[in-house]
């Protein structure tokens, strides 16, 4: 053989190995249930896991330049490593939504011959169900792999054809939202199957495939939504058009409660991002709160051009190891609130203290953080809004919907904050995301409509919004939008004068992609009429009724809530609850009222059960029977109220002789007696085994 004749054969042979090296390896096609230790973390999922953990051999070549791995994730929420012949290439995105997501693999990582890939849990074992799958090792960038078709889109609003900052959704056919050559930059947030967008434009590349792509503009924007098909060498041009469909005029729509990893530390959202999302899901009043910081969003908003859509508060979350509370409007860099006090009189001294600060919201009360859950039964009686140490609550709002820390039950804070209110601790109803992040909890998702001018939405007076938050004058939103208007003209946060009979107006609205099926309206925490949705796919307005009401015979207050089957459409995803009672769990969203009082009693004051009942309690402190008469005439909530005030007397809930009087008493008096021992013994056993 010849040299020249030998030299071809060599080079051949390279040419063949390099094309053989380039092609992708598909290390698993299938996704594998996994589950590191306990019991199911949710009941969609099996009783027994398939593995604890992921482990996967395969062949390759030894990689001289970065590789990378595309993988497929679903409802991951702790800590999971991957890692490759025994180097973590790095984490699972910690999300629930099903998504692609890739990882590098530094040069020199892979073998030739045998290889091995391992996914397991990390930290303190925690149950943790999750699915992952779909495995392929490309032998280059992932920015390379994925380029073999251009995709370009707009989104425009429908009616003027101007290109509107928006969030684009992409998924496969399986809905799986799926990787893209897209990258953040200064008009783009970009995370795997999602890309925020200022300008309404974007440019991207995708594998060859089938795809739908989704554009919308957060909770009051239907969605327009195309399929399309790419094959290789494909450079298609699509043209999204969304409208507004949900009528908020006379609110703003607000999130108290905002992020970013910048000056948080955790979560994934930039400075950058967080404006580019804040214009894209159409939050007018943003809060900045991160954790004992005071930020403001107003610069970086103008260099992004973005300032135009909303008009920024600086705030912060004073993050104890009591609880953590949201404060606001604040001046930047001004002197933060003491987060290292330990009784609540001195927290709140701290934060009552700081300049120019008007707001203070109690965050995410049935979470635990730091030990410590302030509406816990150790510490909280829902029914009569009692702290069980004797502290005094003086924020002066509460979250009730937290979409980046959700209940099992979504009505439990809202019975907390009645038992509050009939306590007499008046305090405005707050919708926030707690978003630290770009897309795994959305922000704005659920959020506050606060009553104000709204012509223009970089021009909102902050002083004048603020201080209608402050009166209550709210409406909250979690995929639905409630009013409330009592006699024609009174609606949260008013004083409804004496009058013989009430007539409540309520209108339920909503988008397109969201079903209402339920309308209640509750009357110091009680529910008092109810009525069915029939569902309405069109968006705007879903249901509109009056209903007539006899005189209360006390003061009282009135809320409207309206529920429906939760959102599980990849563009607008509702979170499972981050602290579970249960490993059931239906999702709902909710769109209520804050609260309208109703002076009964024409003293032109808003008397709360406490009062009422504090009154008969010593009017007829040493006669339990007069008491216990007296208190047919008056509604539950000021049953449990006085329940409370004998105990605080020394009379148990369940000393003899009161059981023996309310054999004969009028049925809302037994059962709200009832009532509270079973919440005072909870407490009780509570407080003894902590």
């Amino acid at each position: 053989m010849n040299l020249r004749l030998l030299l071809t054969l060599l080079v051949s042979l390279v040419i063949i190995e390099n094309l053989i090296a380039s092609e992708p390896v598909v290390i698993t096609s299938k996704m594998t249930h996994l589950r590191s230790s306990g019991d199911r973390e949710w009941t969609t999922f099996p009783e027994l896991s398939e593995l604890q953990e992921l482990s996967l051999s395969f062949q390759a070549e030894v990689n001289q330049t970065e590789a990378s791995l595309l993988l497929r994730q679903d409802d991951v929420k702790l800590s999971w490593n991957v890692e490759l012949n025994g180097t973590v290439l790095g984490k699972l995105s910690r999300d629930g939504n099903d998504q692609q997501y890739s990882l590098p693999v530094p040069p020199k990582t892979l073998k030739t011959g045998k290889n091995q890939l391992r996914i397991f849990q990390v930290g303190k074992p925690t149950p943790d169900d999750i699915r992952v799958g779909e495995i392929v090792l490309y032998p280059e960038s992932i920015q390379r792999a994925l380029s073999e078709a251009e995709l370009t889109i707009e989104v425009v609003d429908g009616q003027s054809g101007k290109h509107l900052p928006s969030k684009i959704t992409i998924v496969n056919e399986a809905g799986t939202l799926v990787a893209t050559t897209a990258l953040s930059n200064d008009r783009r947030a970009v995370r795997s199957g999602v890309i925020y967008v200022s300008d309404g434009k974007t440019d991207l590349s995708l594998p060859a495939g089938a795809y739908t792509v989704y554009a919308g503009r957060g909770f009051e924007y239907g969605i327009d939504h195309r399929k399309i098909s790419l094959k290789a060498g494909d450079h298609k041009k699509l043209r999204l058009k969304i409208n507004r469909e949900v009528d908020t005029t006379g609110y703003v729509s607000c999130d108290t409660h905002v992020h970013t990893l910048t000056h948080s530390g955790h979560g994934d959202s930039s400075m950058e991002e967080r404006m580019l999302t804040l214009a894209g899901e159409q939050i007018e009043f943003p809060i900045a709160t991160d954790h004992n910081k005071q930020i403001s969003y107003e610069s970086l908003s103008r260099k992004l051009k973005v300032r135009q859509y909303f008009t920024p508060v600086v705030g912060n979350e004073v993050t104890t190891r009591l609880g953590h509370f949201n404060v606001f409007p604040l001046p930047e860099g001004g002197p933060v609130p003491d987060y290292k006090l330990k009784k609540w009189d001195e927290i709140f001294k701290s934060i009552y203290e700081t300049p120019q600060m008007k707001v203070a919201i109690l965050n995410h009360a049935r979470d635990l953080h730091s030990n410590y859950r302030p509406f816990g039964p150790r510490n909280h009686i829902s029914q009569t809004g009692e702290n069980l140490d004797g502290w005094r609550l003086r924020a002066n709002a509460m979250e009730i919907i937290n979409s980046g820390a959700t209940q099992t039950d979504v009505m439990q804070l809202y019975h907390d904050w009645f038992g509050l209110l009939n306590r007499g601790v008046f305090l405005t109803p707050v919708g926030s995301s707690d978003s630290h992040d770009v897309c795994r909890y959305i922000v704005g998702q659920a959020r506050t409509y606060i009553q104000t001018q709204d012509q223009d939405p970089s021009q909102i007076d902050v002083g004048q919004t603020v201080q209608n938050f402050v009166d209550g004058k709210v409406l909250l939103s979690y995929g639905l939008f409630t009013r409330i208007k009592v006699n024609s003209q009174y609606g949260p946060g008013d004083l409804v004068p004496q009058s013989k009979d009430l007539e409540v107006s309520l209108t339920v609205s909503g988008p397109s992609w969201v079903t209402a099926d339920q309308i209640s309206l509750y009357a110091n925490g009680q529910l008092i009429r109810s009525e069915k949705i029939k569902a309405k796919k069109q968006g705007g307005v879903k249901w509109q009724g009056t209903w007539k009401l006899k005189k209360f015979p006390h003061d009282c207050h009135l809320v409207a809530i309206a529920t429906g089957p939760g959102v599980v459409a990849p563009y607008w995803p509702l979170a499972k609850p981050y602290q579970p009672d249960s490993p059931e769990f239906e999702s709902q969203v909710v769109g209520s009222t804050g609260a309208v009082w109703i002076d009964a009693d024409g003293d032109g004051k808003k008397t709360p059960a406490y009062a009422y009942a504090q009154k008969l309690v010593n009017q007829h402190a040493d006669d339990h029977k007069a008491l216990i008469k007296s208190l047919s005439n008056y509604d539950q909530a000021v049953v449990f109220q006085a329940a409370s005030l004998l105990r605080a007397r020394g009379v148990s809930p369940f000393d003899s002789q009161l059981t023996k009087l309310l054999q004969d008493a009028a049925s809302q008096v037994q059962i709200g007696f009832a009532i509270y021992a079973e919440a005072w013994r909870a407490s009780q056993i509570a407080r003894n085994t902590q």
